[in-house]
């Protein structure tokens, strides 16, 4: 249950990152993330009838939070952003940007943690098979997006996911520019396979932690540190060979990143510049409550 409701805020954190990956309008986005947000939760946990108002009342309590508190945490990073998104980029620049967010996203994801352990004793062996059942269907969801049969089509796939974000924030891509793209996609480490079995890992640990927390009727600090401790394994795996391939694709992503950013025209990063100022805007009147 903690993965489940740390990654509201995935919906939280994300919300942000819409900007960055292009969402059309980040107020629409915000404005329904309470709804979406128990939906999403809900299709994992299938609460009961008797659990359900406290829990809309806890996300739409969490989203007022963060609306209020965490959202203007961003407006200095988007600010800082349209400047440098004029400049040429380095490796460690890109890098630097992913911990930065991965900060700033912490505080949420603690108000969050704390949410899910207030829920958890409410939870039992069917919401637990709920959450198994659903784990199950991402699986094979995963398949289907990232392990398709033919090399050619996966290769296809993971080009045209790559386009369209950088699209969305430098507008359309020239030949030479697609052609760094695929370039870069192809030279990648990424292995879905041992993505996908990393996932598996942490399902299974998340259903075990939460199933053991149930059993030992563990009390509040309890469920907190055991679900802390869970998110903290989540992020860094306790699977050696995972934790150096995952560095590895970070290095490479970044220096990626930072390649493609140099290869766009002064026009492709003014319209960067553009929306991402747009998107300042936007958290501006979300602030407000405009």
């Amino acid at each position: 249950m903690s993965r489940h409701k740390a990654r509201i805020i995935g919906l939280l954190g994300l919300l942000f990152l819409c900007g960055l990956t292009g969402c059309s309008s980040v107020r629409l986005a915000y404005a329904t993330a309470p709804t979406f947000g128990w939906i999403w939760l809900n299709n994992y946990v299938d609460f009961s009838r008797a659990q359900a108002p406290a829990v809309k009342k806890d996300i739409d309590a969490f989203f007022d939070w963060h609306r209020t508190t965490q959202l203007p945490v961003f407006l200095p990073l988007l600010a800082s952003a349209q400047a440098q998104v004029l400049e040429p980029a380095t490796p460690a620049q890109a890098c630097q940007w992913e911990a930065t967010l991965r900060d700033r996203l912490q505080p949420t994801l603690d108000k969050a943690l704390g949410m899910a352990a207030d829920w958890l004793p409410g939870l039992g062996e069917p919401q637990f098979k709920s959450i198994e059942k659903r784990y199950a269907r991402n699986i094979q969801d995963m398949r289907d997006d990232y392990l398709q049969p033919d090399p050619a089509v996966r290769q296809a796939e993971s080009v045209k996911r790559v386009l369209e974000r950088a699209e969305r924030l430098y507008g359309s891509l020239d030949e030479a520019q697609r052609k760094v793209v695929q370039d870069g996609v192809s030279a990648s480490p990424f292995d879905p396979e041992l993505w996908m079995r990393e996932r598996q890992r942490r399902q299974r640990d998340t259903l075990q932690t939460v199933r053991r927390l149930q059993a030992e009727r563990a009390g509040h600090d309890q469920r907190l540190a055991a679900l802390s401790a869970l998110v903290a394994r989540t992020e860094r795996s306790p699977d050696p060979e995972y934790r150096a391939y995952q560095q590895h694709l970070t290095d490479y992503n970044c220096n990626f990143v930072a390649q493609l950013h140099n290869a766009t025209t002064p026009a492709q990063r003014r319209k960067a510049r553009e929306n991402l100022k747009g998107w300042e805007d936007d958290l501006r009147m979300l602030i407000s409550g405009s």
